[in-house]
């Protein structure tokens, strides 16, 4: 069965910039946001996005005074649902999530694994797609992506 994932609002709006926001349904059994990424994305949500709020507001608070609010509420949240995986793309909140022992990927990592499973045929023309948009993306992570997939 797929994981549970928590969802930061950079990976909703990168999905979406490529017209792929619903390979998150196929890869994942559940896919969670908090309200303050439903707001950052700042567009109709399918209805398969469940909104949950965290439950420890002092930890998301503390959180908020260093990261983003999408992503701390995100970090929040993941102590609130067993066996998930936090999606981050921003270099400091992975850290701090790693620190906390989380288990993480990023937008990148979900377009991998819908490669895995079948979900895209090839993803070297997405990988460019990526790179028309404002994500950043180092030359190496693309040819260390492409070699992994087995492109």
């Amino acid at each position: 069965m797929p994981e549970l994932i928590i969802c930061d609002t950079s990976c909703l709006i990168l999905l979406d910039k490529l017209n792929k926001l619903d390979l998150l349904k196929l890869c994942y059994s559940n896919i969670y946001i908090t309200t303050e990424i439903a707001e950052g994305f700042g567009k109709t949500l399918p209805d398969w996005l469940i909104i949950k709020e965290a439950s420890n507001q002092a930890l998301q608070q503390t959180l908020t005074q260093i990261l983003g609010r999408g992503e701390a509420s995100a970090i929040a949240l993941t102590f609130d649902i067993p066996d998930n995986v936090v999606v981050l793309d921003d270099l400091k909140a992975r850290k701090i999530a790693k620190s906390l022992n989380l288990k993480i990927t990023g937008s990148l990592g979900i377009l991998v694994k819908a490669k895995q499973q079948g979900f895209i045929e090839k993803l070297s023309p997405i990988l460019e797609q990526v790179q028309q948009t404002n994500f950043r993306i180092a030359e190496n992570i693309i040819r260390k992506i492409l070699a992994t997939v087995g492109e």
